[in-house]
């Protein structure tokens, strides 16, 4: 089975091959389809942004296609930086500027009034525009400077306290058995293991 992963942030490329590569599946990316133009994800939900990707891509390749939206939402910002989470502080910004922006934001904000959570949706398209919504969470808060050197965008300023660290500071078999994408990534695992006699080719 081919499944093209909707996106070039190697972060998440790395994530969901270690989960599904086991499976005997190839994966690409949009690395490997270069004349697939920019998706704008003007969505409102992740789930909105996921199904365009989906949608978009399944169309243009005719293959099995899976579409992640992901981000972080605190509470006391009443869920931002949410579906803007990778262009918190602008288009295509950094993760570090956008670690620093909301460092700023919850500057006055007490450690104890800083939950947060990871959100996670993934979309799985088959060629014929069948799709499955998958959803993963994970609950935390935001420190006040970033720790660790693993991961990506907001993990070095997301603590676990069951782990007393950062989601930064964890290896990435650790990260895949307790983050947001992780779990959605369980789940999509269990879902292609049961449709694989239909899936093959």
């Amino acid at each position: 089975m081919k499944l093209i992963i909707a996106t070039k942030n190697q972060g998440k490329l790395k994530e969901i091959k270690q989960q599904l590569e086991p499976l005997g599946i190839t994966i690409l990316s949009l690395h490997d389809y270069p004349e697939i133009p920019a998706i704008v994800e003007d969505g409102d939900t992740f789930v909105e942004n996921a199904g365009k990707k989906a949608h978009a891509i399944s169309q243009i390749t005719h293959e099995w296609v899976l579409a992640d939206d992901s981000g972080l939402e605190v509470k006391a910002l009443h869920g931002e930086p949410g579906v803007q989470s990778a262009r918190y502080a602008g288009e295509n910004s950094s993760d570090q500027k956008n670690n620093k922006k909301l460092l700023s934001e919850i500057q006055s904000i007490p450690l104890d009034q800083r939950q947060a959570r990871f959100v996670c949706v993934m979309i799985l398209m088959a060629p014929d525009q069948q799709e499955w919504i998958l959803e993963g969470q994970c609950q935390g808060s935001i420190i006040t400077s970033p720790r660790g050197n693993n991961g990506f965008g907001y993990d070095p300023i997301f603590w676990i306290s069951e782990k007393n660290k950062t989601m930064a500071e964890i290896d990435l078999d650790e990260k895949n058995l307790i983050s947001h994408r992780g779990k959605a990534l369980k789940q999509l695992v269990t879902l292609l293991q049961n449709l694989s006699p239909l899936s093959k080719g």
